[in-house]
């Protein structure tokens, strides 16, 4: 097995690496004085199995450009089989045609994937489960919810527990969550979104009044959403809210909102390498999913069961 990453989150590919006890694949990856982006192998990698390690997020399209240049000088390297691992898959929310002339960029990044020579992708909690649909190769998508689930039982179980959703859209996600913690008990807040960016909250379907409530999404970027779901769901009457995301994009002002918030904490993965953006970030968490992806990537070099993995 080799294992490879771009510069997108070495503290994430570093912890797979010690995870596994494989070392990273020495690789050159630099940019020419017009940001052209090069990348060069230092080992011989020719029929080996080859991971790499890059999620697409800020800056994306850098990132995505990284991926695929890596792929594609381990396909011309003569790798055995290529598994590009894209703990954050970019551009998954334009997953639909929203409007008339809008594109379907997340089915155009998957081409570029595949086209570029990977085998294999390997992600964690798509935005769209139909996502997986847009490769024409096989496609894992690894779930948090085991995770945190955990992380949740070990600080706050005791407590009134309950599983919301900050949108309809969240529901079949909650309710996973909602069955690892011994079926506790759901509810949803509906809003309308005015403009992109912002959202409003109408009102919560459930009673949540005496509740510890547990707020659940895959995405956190603006984090106006969470926000506005924490302040409705104290005013009717929540004991505290804390909210787990996988994704931690936490783009412009995004963490002095949740500072200045109704949220008791925000937990995120570390699928996104965003250390910096969040230190000295009193109410901001990160959880490690390294083991869940390095337990995975294992799984895939010995051909066992990837979905075994959340029985």
């Amino acid at each position: 097995m080799k294992l490879m990453t771009g510069n997108s989150n070495l503290p994430l590919a570093r912890a797979i690496s010690a995870y596994l006890e494989v070392p990273l694949t020495e690789a050159l990856v630099r940019r020419f004085a017009d940001e052209e982006i090069f990348v060069e192998i230092m080992e011989n990698v020719r029929g080996e199995d080859a991971f790499v390690v890059q999620s697409t997020s800020y800056p994306a399209n850098d990132n995505l450009m990284e991926l695929l240049i890596m792929i594609d000088a381990l396909k011309r390297a003569s790798a055995k089989r290529i598994t590009a691992v894209v703990p954050y898959f970019g551009y998954a929310r334009q997953d639909r045609k929203p409007g008339p002339r809008t594109p379907i960029s997340a089915k155009l990044v998957a081409n570029l994937i595949t086209t570029a020579g990977a085998d294999r992708v390997l992600s964690v909690d798509l935005h769209a489960g139909q996502i997986q649909g847009f490769f024409d190769i096989p496609t894992d998508n690894l779930f948090a919810a085991p995770v945190m689930s955990a992380d949740i039982r070990s600080r706050f179980g005791e407590k009134n527990l309950m599983v919301v959703s900050p949108d309809v859209g969240g529901v079949v996600r909650a309710r996973a969550l909602s069955k690892r913690l011994d079926n506790a008990p759901l509810a949803i807040v509906d809003k309308r979104r005015e403009r992109a960016g912002e959202s409003e909250v109408m009102n919560i379907i459930g009673d949540v009044e005496g509740r510890f409530c547990i707020l659940i999404d895959d995405i956190v970027d603006s984090a106006g959403t969470l926000c506005n779901a924490a302040a409705a769901l104290k005013e009717a009457g929540a004991e505290d809210v804390v909210a787990y995301v996988t994704h931690g994009v936490l783009s412009g002002g995004a963490v002095a909102r949740v500072e200045g918030s109704a949220l008791h904490e925000l937990v995120i993965t570390d699928s996104i390498g965003n250390q910096e953006a969040i230190k000295g970030a009193a109410k901001i968490r990160h959880l490690t999913i390294a083991p869940l992806l390095a337990e995975a990537i294992r799984r895939i070099a010995d051909e066992s069961s990837v979905s075994s993995l959340f029985d």
